[in-house]
């Protein structure tokens, strides 16, 4: 009895699995590893995006000058975070513009404002790119990990059944393994699709909010720099 429990145990089904059902294991294996890895690495990078917009904003609404702001997101521009860049695109492009038309012409002007809030536009889609990274490999893992553990399922049933042509006797017990072996697969495909499928919705819905809040604040900054300008 102690034999057949070590039989049956979750190491010893996957030891004695066919070697394509093992192969396909070890593919959703590292599927999962990489998975997860992609999931902490994003897990932190949308939290500090999000503490590093809420510190911006907090000093950007609080009324300082924006040439000083400006200078402090151009010093600290990699740790200042994404609607930090995005605001030192803008007033950047700003400056540059009024620099080289000092009249005040109204197409000037428009020009000027124009230039700025594509800048920001251009900073507001790199950003969005860097927080999107490696979601489609999520939502990859996501889909496909059940369909690969599937594949291996039924090749290990396939092998369970075929063995039982060599047996005069076919009975439960003797087709119990196999067919262990192979659910064993589906398992892991599971294992490994639905903490991505989870953490995929939850980073999509995450970094729309964020990107909201950066449209909302290339609109308001926008406003503020026509206001300037006259």
């Amino acid at each position: 009895m102690n034999a057949a429990a070590q039989d049956l145990s979750f190491i010893a089904l996957i030891g004695n699995a066919h070697l394509i059902v093992q192969l396909i294991m070890a593919l959703l294996l590292g599927l999962s590893i990489m998975s997860w890895t992609y999931i902490f690495r994003k897990a932190f990078a949308v939290r500090a995006a999000r503490q590093q917009t809420e510190q911006f904003e907090r000093s950007f609404w609080a009324g300082g000058n924006l040439h000083t702001l400006h200078q402090n997101a151009s010093t600290t521009r990699e740790q200042s975070g994404a609607l930090a860049r995005i605001f030192e695109a803008g007033m950047g492009e700003f400056i540059k513009g009024k620099q080289a038309s000092p009249q005040r012409d109204p197409l000037d002007t428009g020009a000027v404002l124009d230039g700025a809030r594509r800048a920001m536009r251009a900073a507001f889609q790199r950003e969005l790119d860097a927080l999107d990274s490696h979601l489609n490999f999520l939502a990859s893992v996501g889909s496909v990990s059940p369909y690969i553990g599937l594949l291996g399922t039924v090749w290990g049933i396939m092998n369970a059944f075929r063995g039982l042509a060599n047996v005069q006797q076919a009975t439960l017990a003797a087709v119990a393994p196999g067919i262990a072996e192979a659910l064993i697969a589906t398992a892991i495909g599971l294992f490994a699709a639905i903490p991505a499928v989870v953490a995929y919705n939850r980073f999509t819905h995450d970094i729309d909010r964020l990107a909201i809040r950066f449209e909302s604040f290339v609109e308001e900054f926008s406003n503020i720099l026509q206001r300037q300008s006259r």
